[in-house]
């Protein structure tokens, strides 16, 4: 159901975001994912807008794991309005990618990412990453209570 998403996968690339969901699923039997393909996708869903308009804004997941370059709005840009609007800023946000750029770090740290992880090219150390990365966040982390907040 899409009130109930737990993680919100934003990634443009169909195989890596297979893959993500795949051991994500495997390792931690998630159930409730979405995925959406671009920037502006995932902040329609997070502000309940679009074709996410009967969307509750009090539903928030408890995981995003977003990609720097997506089309349409960058991984940046979303990461900058999820942390800098009241309803979402505490919804933890990983940034998943294959950019190494000591830049992309920073400025994503300071945007308020909760994590940054760069993609392994080998498919067994991306699917334990990805498993490690699901583990921590959805089970041993402990997460502040989100107040239900109305659309604006």
């Amino acid at each position: 159901m899409i009130q109930d998403v737990e993680i919100l996968l934003v990634d443009d690339n169909a195989s890596d975001a297979e893959m993500t969901i795949r051991a994500l699923s495997k390792r931690n039997r998630i159930s409730n994912l979405l995925r959406v393909k671009d920037g502006a996708e995932a902040l329609d869903f997070l502000f309940a807008k679009g074709a996410f308009s009967d969307r509750s804004m009090g539903a928030t997941p408890k995981l995003i794991i977003l990609d720097l370059k997506l089309p349409k709005v960058s991984g940046k840009e979303v990461l900058l309005k999820i942390k800098t609007d009241e309803r979402t800023r505490k919804i933890p946000v990983v940034i998943l990618t294959s950019s190494r750029e000591a830049q992309d770090v920073k400025e994503c740290y300071d945007l308020g990412a909760n994590g940054y992880v760069v993609k392994p090219v080998d498919f067994d150390a991306f699917t334990t990453a990805i498993a490690e990365l699901g583990m921590y966040w959805m089970v041993i982390n402990e997460a502040p209570q989100q107040r239900v907040l109305q659309n604006r």
